[in-house]
C-alpha cells in the first residue's frame, strides 16, 4: 500500500472519461497540467550530459550549455509510444520499451525496440510477453523476463538463450517479483548482472501454497470471468523464496543459501563493484534485517544488521549505498530514533555516523567518494532540502536556497543536478546546479501558472499547529476561500491519510479535487496524527500493532478543534479518504457520532485481516499473535454505530482492484445492511485501486458533486 495515492497526470486523466467529467475537475485538471516538470531524465557517463524524454523523442543536452536538444533516434524510426529506456554501458545502443500493458501498479509488459547505429528495430523475436529488460553491464547481452521465465539475448548473434524453464502462472517465477513484492517492496526486476557481465543472479518465487486470490471481470461480456492471481493476506502464506546464480558462460545454475528460514523475505540483491553477491535478508516479522554478503569461496557474512522492537523501516534500493569495493552508507532510524546515514565498511564494521540531529535524512543523491549528497528533514518535517557532507560527518553544507520542497536528479560523479522545487505557494520551478548549488541555468519555471494563480488570487495552503485534548501536536494545513470572512461561517472538509510514515502535509505546490471546493466557499484542511512520518521513530511506530485507534483519535480531535473555530459551521464538517484514509474516513464516520456530517471513503481497507502479508504485518504483526489489533479497530465490527440520520456517508470502489479488494466494501456494507443503516455507494465496473483505466475524472467529479450536495 501506498502512502498516498498520488493523482494522475492531467495529460492521461484529459484522455480518460472526459466525456462524463464536469468543469470543476476539468478545470482542476487543466492547472495540474501546466506545472512544468522534466521528464524521463538520465545522465549520460561522462557527467556532462543528460537525455529526457519529450513526447516519443529522446534528447540529448550539455548541464552546462544552453542549446537545443540533440536527437538520439533516427528521424525514419516510428516508435509509437516510448514508455521506458536505458543506455547500453558504452551508450552506443538505447533499449526502449515501447508501449506497456499493465499487469499491476509498477509491472507491464512491452514491445522491446533496440537502437543502434542509426537503426531502430524490434528484437526478443521469441519473447511473447518480455517485461524488465535490461543490458549486462559488458553490453553483449540483454535479460528478461517472459511468461514466469527468465532469458538473455545475444545483442550480436541475435540469439535467445532460456535460463530456468520451470516459470508457470500462480505457480514458479523466476526473475521477477510476485504480487506482494512488486505492490510492498516496490520493485519487480528480481535478478542482477555482476559487474564483469558473465553471471547473473536471481530469485525464484514458489507461490504454489500462496492462497488464490479471485476478482472478477466483467469488461462488458455476456459471460463474466474471475481473474485469479496469488495474494497473501495478513498470516497466510507467503512465497518459497530462492536465490539462484546462473554461470551464463557454463550455463551452470547454484542455489545460494540464504539460512534455514524459509518464512522470509529476500526484499533486494546485487553486487558489489568488486563482483560479490549480497542480498538483503528480512524476517517475516520484519523487525530483523541483515546485508548478507557472499565471498567467492562460499563463505557468508552479515555485513549489516538492524533490529527494532516494533519493526524496522522499509527497505528499499536507497537503504544501502556502496562507496567502493569496502565501504557503503546505510540509512536508518534505530541507532537515534531519527533517519540517519552511517558509513559502513565491509572489513571493519561501522565507520561514522555521517548526519546526526533532530530531523531525517529522507533519501542519498549520490556519493563521488569523498562526499554524499543527501535530501534531509533539517528545517523542517514539512520540507526537503539538498545538503552535502564529507563521509567522516564533517564539513556540512546545504545547497538548496529555497523554503519548500526539492527532488533531485544527479548527474554521474555528482558534478551537476537537476533540481525541481515548488512550495505551496509556488509551482515547480526545475533548474540545472552545479555540485556547490550554484544556479546554472532554468529549464521550467511554470511561469504561465504562477500568472494565472496570481491574477486569479488562488489561495494557498496555510500551515498551523494545534494540541490535541491528549496534549500531542499535530501539523496541519488549511486553505480558506479568497473572500474569506471571519464573520461568517463556512463548511469544512477534512482530507488525509494517516496511515503510517506517511505524509499530507507538506510545503509543496499541488492540486486535487479538492480545491475546486475552496471555489465553492469550503475550508479544506488536511492534519498528519500520530503514525505518519518524518517527525522521529517514537512520534510514528506508536501505532505500531493497532492501525486505527490513535489516528481516528487524532482525526476526530482535528475535527473538533475546527468546530470550535468562530468561523466554522459545527454542523458541515466532512471527511475523505482513498486507500488507507478510505479506512480512515468510514472509521470516523462510525465512531463521531454525528460529528461528521458526510464521509467519503474510496478503496477503503475495511479488515487488515484483507490485506496483505507485507504491509499489514510489518505494522500490526501478524493476526496470529496480535487477534485485537486486527478486529478492534475493523470497521466491520463496528458498522452498527454509523448515526445514518446524522453522517452521509458514500462508498466507492473499483471492482478489479488488485490491491484493496472490492471484498473489503462488500463485507462492510453486509454489516452495515445487518444494522438497517442507510448509505450511498459508487461502484465502478473494472477499475483498479486508481481508478484505471477509464474513471479517473469521473470518481473525483463525483466526489465534488457529493461534497456540495451533502456538506
Amino acid at each position: 500500500m501506498k502512502k498516498r495515492l498520488i493523482p494522475v497526470l492531467a495529460a492521461a486523466l484529459l484522455g480518460s472519461g472526459t466525456l462524463a467529467a464536469r468543469d470543476e475537475y476539468r478545470e482542476i485538471a487543466r492547472l495540474a497540467s501546466m506545472n512544468e516538470r522534466v521528464y524521463g531524465i538520465r545522465s549520460m557517463a561522462d557527467g556532462e550530459h543528460y537525455t529526457t524524454l519529450e513526447g516519443n523523442e529522446i534528447l540529448r543536452y550539455s548541464y552546462a550549455q544552453e542549446g537545443p536538444g540533440e536527437r538520439l533516434l533516427p528521424r525514419s524510426c516510428d516508435v509509437q509510444t516510448v514508455s521506458d529506456y536505458t543506455f547500453s554501458p558504452d551508450e552506443r545502443m538505447i533499449l526502449i520499451a515501447s508501449g506497456r500493458t499493465p499487469i499491476y501498479r509498477h509491472s507491464y509488459t512491452t514491445q522491446y525496440l533496440l537502437a543502434a547505429d542509426g537503426v531502430v528495430r524490434p528484437i526478443l523475436p521469441e519473447a511473447e510477453a518480455p517485461r524488465d529488460a535490461s543490458f549486462s553491464p559488458d553490453g553483449r547481452l540483454i535479460a528478461y523476463s517472459d511468461r514466469n521465465d527468465l532469458y538473455v539475448y545475444e545483442i550480436a548473434t541475435k540469439k535467445t538463450r532460456r535460463i530456468t524453464d520451470d516459470g508457470a502462472w500462480n505457480s514458479v517465477i523466476n526473475g521477477t517479483t510476485d504480487w506482494v513484492y512488486e505492490e510492498e517492496f516496490g520493485f519487480t526486476r528480481a535478478y542482477a548482472f555482476s559487474p564483469d557481465g558473465k553471471r547473473l543472479a536471481y530469485l525464484r518465487f514458489d507461490e504454489s501454497q500462496v492462497p488464490l486470490m479471485e476478482m472478477m471481470r466483467f469488461d462488458g461480456k455476456l459471460y463474466n470471468e474471475a481473474y485469479s492471481f496469488k495474494y497473501p493476506k495478513a498470516g497466510e502464506k507467503n512465497s518459497t523464496l530462492q536465490l539462484w546464480v546462473a554461470d551464463l558462460e557454463t550455463g551452470a545454475k547454484s542455489r545460494i543459501d540464504t539460512g534455514s528460514e524459509t518464512d522470509q523475505y529476500i526484499p533486494r540483491l546485487g553486487f558489489t563493484p568488486d563482483g560479490r553477491l549480497w542480498y538483503y535478508r528480512l524476517n517475516r516479522r520484519q523487525n530483523t534485517f541483515e546485508m548478507v554478503l557472499c565471498e567467492p569461496h562460499g563463505a557468508q557474512r552479515v555485513i549489516y544488521e538492524e533490529r527494532a522492537q516494533q519493526y524496522v523501516e522499509r527497505v528499499d534500493d536507497g537503504t544501502v549505498t556502496f562507496v567502493d569495493n569496502d565501504s557503503f552508507l546505510v540509512r536508518q532510524e534505530s541507532h537515534t530514533g531519527y533517519m540517519h546515514l552511517y558509513l559502513y565498511s565491509i572489513r571493519r564494521g561501522l565507520l561514522a555516523q555521517v548526519t546526526k540531529g533532530a530531523w531525517e535524512v529522507t533519501g542519498v543523491v549520490g556519493t563521488d567518494g569523498k562526499r554524499v549528497w543527501y535530501l534531509s528533514t533539517e528545517t523542517s518535517p514539512l520540507r526537503r532540502n539538498l545538503y552535502s557532507v564529507r563521509l567522516d560527518g564533517k564539513d556540512k553544507r546545504r545547497l538548496t536556497p529555497g523554503e519548500g520542497y526539492y527532488s533531485i536528479a544527479p548527474s554521474r560523479g555528482m558534478k551537476y543536478y537537476i533540481s525541481t522545487f515548488s512550495n505551496a505557494s509556488t509551482p515547480n520551478r526545475v533548474e540545472i546546479c552545479d555540485s556547490e548549488g550554484n544556479v546554472v541555468r532554468t529549464l521550467a519555471d511554470s511561469r504561465a501558472l504562477r500568472e494565472e494563480l496570481a491574477a486569479r488570487k488562488v489561495p494557498v495552503k496555510e500551515f498551523f499547529t494545534f494540541t490535541t485534548e491528549r496534549g500531542d501536536t499535530l501539523n496541519a494545513y488549511m486553505i480558506r476561500p479568497r473572500d474569506f470572512d471571519p464573520s461568517k461561517r463556512y463548511p469544512v472538509l477534512l482530507t488525509q491519510y494517516s496511515g503510517p510514515g506517511s505524509q499530507q502535509v507538506a510545503d509543496r505546490w499541488s492540486v486535487d479535487w479538492e480545491d475546486a471546493l475552496v471555489e465553492k466557499g469550503y475550508v479544506v484542511v488536511s492534519a498528519d496524527g500520530r503514525g505518519t512520518g518524518f517527525r522521529g521513530e517514537k512520534f510514528k511506530k506508536q501505532t505500531y500493532g493497532r492501525l486505527g485507534a490513535l489516528e481516528v483519535e487524532d482525526q476526530l480531535s482535528t475535527a473538533r478543534y475546527m468546530a470550535a473555530q468562530p468561523w466554522v459551521d459545527a454542523d458541515r464538517i466532512g471527511i475523505y479518504g482513498w486507500s488507507y484514509g478510505g479506512f480512515m474516513a468510514v472509521s470516523c464516520a462510525l465512531k463521531g457520532h454525528g460529528l461528521f456530517r458526510m464521509a467519503i471513503a474510496v478503496a477503503p481497507v475495511t479488515s487488515w485481516r484483507y490485506y496483505d502479508t507485507i504491509y499489514t504485518e510489518i505494522y500490526n504483526n501478524l493476526p496470529q499473535y496480535n487477534a485485537a489489533g486486527y478486529d478492534d479497530n475493523s470497521p466491520i465490527n463496528f458498522a452498527r454505530m454509523l448515526d445514518d440520520e446524522k453522517t452521509r456517508l458514500l462508498l466507492i470502489h473499483g471492482t478489479a482492484d488488485d490491491n484493496v479488494h472490492f471484498q473489503n466494501t462488500v463485507e462492510l456494507t453486509r454489516a452495515l445492511n445487518r444494522y438497517g443503516k442507510q448509505y450511498d455507494m459508487m461502484v465502478y465496473p473494472d477499475q483498479n485501486h486508481s481508478m484505471l483505466p477509464s474513471d479517473t475524472y469521473n470518481v473525483r467529479q463525483k466526489m465534488i458533486d457529493y461534497t456540495l450536495e451533502h456538506l
